[in-house]
């Protein structure tokens, strides 16, 4: 299946190092998977892919916001209505999951079913998170 890890760095690398160990977790079960950085390729269209996976990290350390580019993108990216999903937040400060929060209702917005959603704390666990996804229908 093609399955694509969008993520949205806004000044935090860790986020960047987490979705690739994700897409290598997902790539283990023989998936094709596509790695795109939402903040610099904002012209790719996501309605090809048969599963979307979606991260950010907290913006600040107590509020848990994230950024606003992701509302953008989601609403540019093409037909999302329907597409399994997985969000995922890397840990940041206390508000990251008042931030995943945020996160899947930005997601919901566009009609994705979001199968499963995590906090992410290190690279090595979203190795694990993308080898269980259940990605096939």
């Amino acid at each position: 299946m093609r399955v694509a890890v969008v993520y949205f760095q806004s000044g935090n690398s860790k986020v960047k190092t987490t979705a690739e160990a994700l897409a290598q977790g997902i790539a283990s079960g023989n998936h094709m998977v596509d790695l795109i950085n939402g903040e610099t390729d904002t012209d790719k269209k996501l309605t090809g892919y048969e599963y979307i996976a979606i991260g950010a990290a907290p913006r600040t350390l107590f509020r848990g916001r994230i950024s606003d580019r992701i509302g953008t993108y989601l609403k540019n990216a093409g037909m999302l209505s329907g597409k399994r999903s997985y969000a995922f937040i890397c840990k940041r400060g206390f508000a990251s999951v008042r931030a995943l929060r945020s996160l899947m209702a930005i997601m919901e917005q566009e009609g994705m079913m979001l199968k499963i959603s995590d906090v992410l704390y290190s690279v090595e666990e979203a190795t694990a998170a993308g080898k269980k996804l259940h990605i096939k229908k």
